[in-house]
């Protein structure tokens, strides 16, 4: 599974969702949802604006998180 990690690296680095919406042209809503993990399809351009404006590379917005196998060696899902 990936996640976004957004929400950490901002208050990390004390950026408000309000100063990177600015900072990206992205509306506010938009930033919201990215903040609070709520976004099911991720947009290459918005991550690229993102972490144009914050100075980082993708892997400091998101994370991968390996999903569970079974006791047969099989995801769940």
């Amino acid at each position: 599974m990936i996640r976004l990690i957004v929400n950490r690296y901002m208050d990390e680095h004390k950026i408000t969702r309000y100063e990177l919406s600015k900072r990206t042209g992205i509306l506010f809503p938009v930033i919201d949802k990215y903040y609070k993990n709520q976004i099911v399809r991720y947009d290459n351009q918005t991550l690229d604006r993102i972490c144009k404006a914050l100075g980082c590379g993708l892997w400091d917005v998101l994370e991968y998180i390996p999903e569970p196998e079974d006791a047969e060696g099989e995801k769940k899902s």
